[in-house]
């Protein structure tokens, strides 16, 4: 997706070849939203010296099952130690908890999961009208304490500021990963060669970017790029769009050593048999978002059927490659149920005013291409998702490596709920509960320390990485849907009413314990203010 408000559908064209001037001057003089404020004192606990977590059952992030009841050790910003203290409907045994605690917290019978990590996060945008404060607090209440933001839209100084303020702990924030495209912030002239696209990447990795976000660039550049990144150990992730895709499919940028696709976009064309080129219908155009998203619905249909040696031969190279996915299945559920997504319950609460007029029908605002969805059009999509699901069930049972990413802010997806969504959606592709949380911490952390050669930092309930925590009433290997903000119903089976359950109870990043309700209430005020300041 891309992260800009209402540049018109000319600039679409623009960006998916990021060596034209035209792109690159429109990503020097990017139209930035409000970086977040300070942190208030009543905004966050801690750290402290010796925060315990008591009674709690945790799933560690390794696909191991739950075990509990344990405590949880955390000193200053770090996990210490993760002590069982008992068995389940036995009494706790005193005697084996630790203790010396600076501050205790008695959360028994709750359930504890590392962090999350949203490999695909925009930081808002412009023409969406999201403030950073807006966005960052329907992250964390959802319990994303990781974000990379591909592209870094707001500008690259304006993203590594906010990367900088947020490990400090100076905003409510997630962590933030600066990757950024090709030409961004800089005023040498256009990505024109494989030299000029080298320079470039230097320029970048001096700047302190972690990542570049890759197009439809011209072959011979998109390898200069790849290799110049990894000579910087930076991180290459890449929308390979349908104005490259011929040239360049996942498979080809994956032998270049392209690090992770965004999305699917050359994932079939790299799975075609019979074919080298999308089917495309002859009054096609590219710049009209119906027509690129309408036909994007009947691209698996193209590709070699599941199981066959195209199939097979595609996948297992990928996997041995080390190639990463980051589906982001969630940004594009509307084009198979157009309704589900406009009338998510969440939207009369947390979605900002000028967010909703973005989603409406528009030939500028990216994504919203609702002039005429049809039946059809939906159909296509849904048998589009049971292929692509497919792939993906396959790829991990095989060893790949699939990620969580949202790309939330475009087609009716807000922050944070459509993180959740992904999580579903990833169940519904095959995979089961603890490979869902898996792939929303441990792989996603995995992806973000693996191009600088370090361990990683957090994505895992383990002594010794960064407390980042996800605390919660419900077991969410039960339903996942206990983790939406806006929790889901159940009966109540003693008092025959229905009530509504779940949503995340705190956030702890860096050792810090945030109160997500305190920040979904925040979300709401800032809503609130908003509709009425529109309505005067």
């Amino acid at each position: 997706m891309i992260h800009s408000g209402r540049f018109g559908a000319c600039l679409l064209a623009a960006l998916t070849i990021a060596a034209t001037a035209g792109a690159v001057a429109q990503e020097q003089r990017p139209r930035t939203v409000e970086p977040a404020p300070d942190r208030r004192a009543d905004e966050g606990d801690g750290p402290h010296e010796r925060l315990i977590l008591r009674g709690v059952t945790v799933i560690d992030g390794t696909g191991a099952p739950p075990r509990g009841p344990v405590d949880i050790v955390i000193e200053r910003n770090r996990i210490a130690e993760v002590r069982s203290v008992g068995a389940p409907g036995t009494p706790i045994e005193e005697r084996r908890r630790p203790g010396n605690a600076t501050r205790e917290m008695d959360l028994t019978g709750m359930y504890v999961l590392p962090g999350f990590v949203d490999v695909h996060a925009h930081i808002g945008g412009t023409g969406q009208g999201t403030p950073a404060q807006y966005v960052y607090k329907l992250w964390m209440a959802h319990g994303v304490t990781t974000i990379r933001d591909p592209g870094s839209g707001n500008g690259v100084d304006w993203t590594l500021s906010e990367r900088r303020r947020s490990a400090r702990n100076e905003i409510v924030a997630p962590r933030i990963f600066v990757y950024a495209r090709p030409g961004a912030g800089w005023e040498r002239g256009p990505i024109n060669s494989a030299e000029r696209a080298r320079e470039w990447v230097r320029w970048g990795a001096e700047k302190g970017i972690d990542g570049l976000k890759l197009d439809a660039h011209e072959p011979e550049i998109m390898a200069a790029l790849i290799d110049e990144a990894g000579r910087h150990k930076l991180g290459t992730q890449a929308h390979l769009s349908q104005m490259g895709v011929a040239r360049m499919n996942a498979l080809d940028a994956a032998r270049l050593g392209l690090g992770s696709l965004e999305h699917w976009y050359g994932l079939p064309e790299a799975l075609f048999a019979d074919r080298t080129v999308q089917d495309f219908p002859a009054d096609y155009n590219y710049n009209d978002e119906y027509h690129r998203f309408g036909q994007a619905g009947r691209l698996w249909a193209q590709a070699a059927a599941p199981g066959s040696e195209r199939w097979n031969t595609v996948l297992t190279e990928l996997r041995d490659l080390g190639f990463q996915l980051n589906p982001t299945l969630t940004i594009y559920e509307a084009n198979r149920d157009v309704m589900r997504a406009r009338d998510a319950a969440w939207h009369d609460e947390y979605t900002l005013p000028s967010l909703w007029q973005f989603y409406q029908p528009s030939r500028e605002s990216h994504g919203s291409y609702w002039f005429d969805w049809t039946t059809g059009d939906e159909v296509a999509w849904r048998r589009n998702y049971q292929k692509w699901m497919t792939f993906l069930e396959a790829y991990k049972n095989q060893g790949g490596k699939v990620c969580t990413g949202s790309d939330a802010g475009f087609i009716y997806k807000l922050y944070g709920f459509a993180f959740i969504r992904e999580l579903e959606l990833l169940q519904e592709a095959g995979f089961h509960p603890l490979e869902v949380v898996r792939a929303a911490t441990l792989c996603g952390a995995e992806q973000l320390h693996a191009p600088k050669d370090q361990a990683i930092a957090f994505g895992l309930i383990k002594p010794g990485l960064l407390a980042d925590l996800v605390v919660l009433e419900e077991n969410p290997l039960e339903n996942l849907k206990v983790l939406y903000g806006t929790g889901t119903v159940r009966l109540d089976e003693d008092t025959g009413e229905v009530v509504r359950v779940g949503g995340v109870r705190y956030t702890i990043k860096d050792g810090i314990v945030y109160d997500a309700e305190q920040m979904l209430a925040d979300v709401r005020r800032i809503v609130q203010e908003a509709k009425a300041l529109e309505a005067r």
